[in-house]
């Protein structure tokens, strides 16, 4: 049993798997309050459902692809969810804040994209320092960016820890790119600026 926010079939709108179409399960709840949170509505007001019913309704999408996603689905106990969806052929995007420990689902088949807090977040200081190591060259580590001193946090970050999987830079609110493009090139960060292309699409819609 999940308490489940919301179910739906969309395009994958952040990251490596951006524009992908994919059943995503946004689950409720989250154990941080970042300051430009966009999902604040997923705090509560979800509904309990049972794994089966959960994946009956991402079997009649007919997608492979499966976002696991809240809030924080990890405040959860998603394992159930993750291996019925694997026995079944689903390759899954598990969404996490980078608070919690990741070991449990480094798993053939699981993408984990982390969600690494800066300083404008106002959770910096929430991470768990010990994901790092887990992240794998088929995983991301995504930062969402509001100034410049987020991304000096960034560069030091990057420089100071060795992370195996991709780094992607979106903006707070997904759109705003050419003063983050300029930012990034004029420091030559090894990094990927992504927008939130769902944003693009359909501005702070829910459901989609």
């Amino acid at each position: 049993m999940l308490r489940v926010y919301e179910i739906f079939r969309s395009i994958q709108g952040e990251g490596t798997m951006m524009g992908v179409p994919t059943a995503f399960v946004r689950l409720e709840g989250c154990n941080l309050r970042c300051r430009w949170c966009d999902t604040k509505f997923a705090y509560e007001g979800g509904r309990e459902m049972e794994i089966e019913d959960i994946v009956s309704t991402v079997d009649k999408f007919g997608l492979m692809e499966v976002c696991i996603t809240g809030g924080e689905p990890l405040m959860q106990d998603v394992m159930p969810l993750v291996q019925t969806l694997l026995s079944k052929g689903y390759h899954i995007l598990l969404e996490t804040n980078g608070s919690i420990s990741i070991s449990d689902y480094l798993l053939d088949g699981v993408m984990i994209s982390m969600d690494w807090k800066v300083p404008s977040s106002g959770e910096s200081d929430g991470m768990l320092l010990d994901n790092l190591v887990h992240l794998r060259p088929t995983d991301q580590i995504k930062f969402v960016v509001e100034n410049p001193d987020d991304l000096a946090y960034i560069a030091k970050f990057l420089n100071d820890v060795d992370i195996k999987a991709p780094a992607v830079v979106q903006p707070v609110g997904g759109l705003n790119l050419e003063w983050l493009v300029d930012a990034v090139l004029t420091n030559g960060m090894n990094v990927r600026v992504m927008p939130q292309l769902h944003k693009f699409i359909w501005g702070e819609e829910r459901g989609v």
